[in-house]
C-alpha cells in the first residue's frame, strides 16, 4: 500500500512539475540546461502510465505483448540521460556541453538497442512480468533487466556526483533541493546496485529473501518521488516568498488607504498617474499588485513632505521623528490638514515625519503603515 501511495504521489508531482519546467521552458526556449531537465521530466512523465497493469494491457493489445514494458524502459533510460546533459550543459560551455551530450548518446543507444533485441528474443510465455514476479530464469528477461538497471545506475550515479558537487557550491533553497536529489540518486543507485545482484541470484536459481527485497523496492518506490521533489524544490520555494511579498505588498496597500486617501485629497497634483493598457489584464497580473503598493508608499511619502512645513509649526520643529507616536503624529497630521492654506506658496522647509528605524523600503513602509492605521482609529 504504502508503495502504491508513493507510485501515486509520484505521478502527481512529475505531472505538475513538468507543467511548471514547460512553462519556463516557453519563456526561455534557447536554455538548453532547462530544456534538459524538461525533457527528463517528460520522458519520466510518459513511462509512469506504462508502469500500471491497465494501461500496459491496452498498450499492448494495439501493438505486441512486451512493448509497454520496454517503452517504459526506454523512456526512464532517456529520462536518466536528459539528467546527465542537464549536468553537461550547467558544468561547461555550451559547445562542450553539446559534444559531450552527443558521446553519451552511445551508451544509451547500446543499451536501447539491446533491450530491444532481448524483448524480440523472449519467448512468448516470459513477455509479461515485472520485476518482482519475472522469471529471471529465462536468460532474456535476465539481461534485460541487468542492462536496464546497469545503464541507470551508471548515469544516476554520474549525476549524484554533478549533484554533490553543486550542492556544497550552492545556498538555500538551491542547495537544500540539491541535497535532496542528491540523497534521492544515492537510494536509487544503492537500489539499482542490489537488484543486479538479486537479478544474478534469482537466473542462476537462488531465492532472495524477502527481508532483503522488501527494503530495496521500499527504498526504490520512495526515491523516485523524493528526486522530484528535490528538482522542484527550488522553484516551489522561490514561488513561496514571492507569493508571501505579494501578499504582503497586497495588505500593506488596503492598510495605507487612509493615510492616502487623506493626503490625496490635500494633493491631488502628486498622484502618479498611469493609465493601463488593457484594464482587465492588468489587474490580474501579480506585478499589478506591487506597482499599486509602491505607487502609494511613494505618494505618501511625497504628501507627508508637502506637509511637513505646517506640522512643523505645530511643535514637530524641534522634536526628534522616532520619538514622536503614530497617535500622536496622525492627530498633529489631521490639524494640519486641516488648516493649512492649500494656495499658500510661500517655501518652507520640511521636515523630517514617521522615519523608520532602520534602512530599507520595509521599514519605511512600516512606519506609514502605522501612521495609517492611528488615523483610522481617529
Amino acid at each position: 500500500m504504502a508503495v502504491i501511495a508513493s507510485a501515486l504521489f509520484a505521478g502527481a508531482v512529475l505531472v505538475t512539475a513538468l507543467f511548471w519546467k514547460t512553462f519556463q521552458l516557453v519563456k526561455a526556449p534557447r536554455d538548453i540546461a532547462l530544456r534538459a531537465v524538461t525533457l527528463c521530466l517528460g520522458c519520466a512523465a510518459l513511462a509512469f502510465p506504462f508502469g500500471i497493469p491497465p494501461t500496459a494491457r491496452a498498450f499492448e493489445t494495439v501493438t505486441f505483448q512486451g512493448a509497454a514494458k520496454l517503452l517504459q524502459n526506454v523512456l526512464l533510460l532517456s529520462a536518466v540521460y536528459f539528467l546527465m546533459c542537464f549536468y553537461l550543459y550547467s558544468a561547461t560551455d555550451r559547445h562542450r556541453g553539446r559534444t559531450r551530450a552527443r558521446w553519451e548518446l552511445i551508451p544509451l543507444s547500446i543499451t536501447i538497442a539491446v533491450i530491444s533485441i532481448l524483448t524480440a528474443l523472449t519467448p512468448h510465455h516470459a513477455t509479461s512480468h515485472v520485476y518482482a514476479t519475472a522469471n529471471m530464469r529465462v536468460t532474456q528477461v535476465a539481461l534485460f533487466y541487468l542492462t536496464a538497471g546497469l545503464y541507470l545506475s551508471y548515469a544516476l550515479g554520474s549525476a549524484f556526483v554533478w549533484t554533490l558537487r553543486y550542492a556544497r557550491a550552492s545556498v538555500r533553497p538551491l542547495a537544500t533541493g540539491l541535497w535532496l536529489a542528491a540523497a534521492a540518486m544515492a537510494g536509487m543507485v544503492l537500489s539499482g546496485t542490489a537488484r543486479a545482484a538479486f537479478i544474478l541470484v534469482r537466473w542462476l536459481g537462488g531465492a532472495v529473501p524477502p527481508f532483503l527485497s522488501r527494503p530495496v523496492a521500499v527504498l526504490l518506490a520512495f526515491s523516485i518521488p523524493l528526486f522530484v521533489i528535490g528538482v522542484t524544490y527550488p522553484g516551489i520555494a522561490t514561488r513561496l516568498a514571492a507569493l508571501r511579498v505579494w501578499w504582503q505588498h497586497r495588505c500593506d496597500y488596503h492598510r495605507l488607504r487612509p493615510l492616502w486617501l487623506l493626503l490625496h485629497t490635500a494633493y491631488p497634483q502628486d498622484a502618479l498617474n498611469r493609465v493601463p493598457t488593457n484594464p482587465w489584464r492588468d489587474a490580474l497580473r501579480v506585478r499589478s499588485v506591487h506597482r499599486s503598493h509602491y505607487r502609494r508608499v511613494i505618494e505618501c511619502r511625497d504628501g507627508l513632505v508637502r506637509i511637513s512645513p505646517h506640522l512643523a509649526r505645530l511643535g514637530l520643529a524641534d522634536a526628534d521623528p522616532r520619538s514622536v507616536t503614530p497617535e500622536d503624529l496622525a492627530q498633529k497630521l489631521l490639524t494640519a490638514l486641516r488648516d493649512h492654506d492649500p494656495g499658500d506658496q510661500t517655501a518652507a522647509k520640511a521636515i523630517p515625519v514617521a522615519m523608520p528605524d532602520s534602512d530599507g523600503l520595509d521599514s519605511d513602509v512600516q512606519q506609514l503603515v502605522a501612521l495609517s492605521t492611528a488615523l483610522k482609529t481617529l
